[in-house]
Formats: C-alpha cells, structure tokens, sequence
C-alpha cells in the first residue's frame, strides 16, 4: 500500500477521528482551566472589572479575545488527522482580523491623533508579553500532548496553531485583569504576546511532533 494511500485511509476513520475530537476537547478544557486558575490565584482580576466590563473598549477586547480563542480551538482540531482540509476552519480567522481592524479604525476616528501613541503604548504593555506567554504555557502543553496521541502530517504547522489557539487561550483570560483596554494596545501587544507564543509552539511541534 502506498503511503499516500494509507494516509488518506487514517483520515477518513471515524472512530479515530472521534477519539482525537475528545482528546482535543479535554485538553481544551484543561489547559484554559488551568490558565484561568492560574490568573485568579497569582495574578488576580482587575479591581474595577464589574464597573467598567460593559464599557465599550473593555467589553470590545473581551469579546475579540474570546473569539479569536474559539476559532483558533476550532482550527487545532483537525491538526491531528493527516490529510484533513484546513480551508474552511482557517478562513474564520478572517472575522476576528476583521473585528480588530473594525476597533482600531473606530479608536482612530473617536480619539485625537495627539493621544494615539499614547493609546498604542498603554501602561503595561511589558506586562502584557510576559503574562500572555505564561498563561499559554499550560493550554500548550496539553494540546501538544493531545497532538502527539494523533499523527499530524505537518508537525509544525500543526505546533504553531496549537500556539495560537494557546496564546489565543491565554490573550482572552489576561483580558480580564488587563487595565489598557484600547483596541490599539490590543492590536500590537497582544498581537506580539500571541505570535510569540506561536513560535514557541511551531518549534516545539517540529520535535515533539514529529513521527
């Protein structure tokens, strides 16, 4: 039998694939919990969350977090079956991009031009890239574990989106106790702090990973 062949009839079995779909769900599940733990016990909760979580650029950033986390989670899933299309899955990254794009254009239009490297820069931006990456590190770890029970094809491509789904994980958990809430500072250094995490995980896939 030819290898391609034998691939392609991994791919299609289904009780594997409904084996690897639980497997990716517990590790999910406990990965953020214990990132979220993690960031009630040592970190903590901003002190004034419940007088300004509906405000409009606090409820923007929790919002955008989280859906980025639930699309990114949507996109490791299949990672695990070789020969799996990633089209469809990869094509929702496109309404959190948008989203971003969406916020920025808006705090760009509501505030003065004088104040928008002031909004970028925020007060804890060092903060952001360092707890970002700390918070990822255990839903990481579990999806590269559940990773490793399957037989991705692409170790690390496989890696780097387990990244991003973690530091996804990750972005949408610090939201809750970051006090720099404009879209602006969320579009750089979150967006730093998560492709940090990415790496880490493209190069981490590439050796644990691999068949």
């Amino acid at each position: 039998m030819k290898t391609h062949r034998l691939i392609a009839l991994l791919a299609e079995d289904a009780p594997v694939r409904m084996r690897h779909g639980r497997t990716m769900a517990a590790a999910l599940f406990v990965g953020a919990a214990i990132s979220i733990a993690y960031m009630v016990l040592f970190v903590g909760i901003r002190p004034d969350i419940l007088a300004v979580v509906d405000t409009p650029r606090v409820c923007f950033k929790i919002c955008q977090t989280l859906i980025l986390a639930v699309v990114a989670a949507a996109l490791v899933f299949p990672m695990g079956c070789p020969g799996v299309s990633l089209k469809t899955r990869a094509l929702a990254l496109v309404l959190p991009v948008a989203l971003l794009a969406v916020g920025v254009t808006m705090e760009l239009v509501v505030v003065p031009e004088r104040n928008w490297m002031t909004s970028m820069t925020g007060n804890y931006a060092v903060y952001c890239i360092l707890f970002v990456p700390i918070l990822s590190l255990a839903p990481l770890a579990c999806l590269l574990l559940a990773l490793k029970e399957a037989a991705p094809d692409k170790p690390g491509l496989a890696g780097a989106v387990a990244g991003l789904a973690a530091g996804a994980i990750a972005a949408s958990v610090y939201a809750w106790h970051c006090p720099d809430d404009s879209p602006l500072f969320l579009a750089v250094w979150y967006s730093i702090a998560i492709m940090v995490v990415i790496f880490a995980g493209f190069i981490l896939g590439r050796h644990v990973l691999r068949w």
